[in-house]
């Protein structure tokens, strides 16, 4: 699914039917996943349906529903700091002759 040229409504749509869909593998109904999420069915029923929610709201969800290994995937670390490359010399690109003594000759 090409998730780029999808609006942010179409986005959350797909999302809340993502949820939906496992909410319904897992063979909890709305008022089940609520209670164990510890948030309203009516706060299931929007996620669901592609409304709003606060990220606070959606975590607690995504826990209900065993989901939270997929943030790494949703906002994997670097693997490397950005400072440390921009502190970080790069190769040398030409070599200076040595002077000879100390008057610059």
């Amino acid at each position: 699914m090409a998730f780029e040229f999808m609006t942010i409504s179409e986005l959350a749509i797909e999302l809340g039917s993502r949820l939906r869909d496992r909410r319904i593998a897992l063979g909890f109904d709305q008022e089940e996943l609520a209670a164990r999420a510890g948030v309203t069915d009516r706060t299931i029923r929007d996620l669901e349906g592609g409304k709003g929610s606060t990220v606070h709201t959606f975590l607690r969800v995504l826990k209900a529903l065993d989901l939270l290994d997929g943030l790494s995937a949703l906002a994997p670390r670097p693997s490397v700091d950005p400072m440390a490359l921009l502190v970080q010399r790069g190769p040398k690109l030409r070599v200076r002759r040595k002077r000879k003594g100390g008057d610059g000759i």
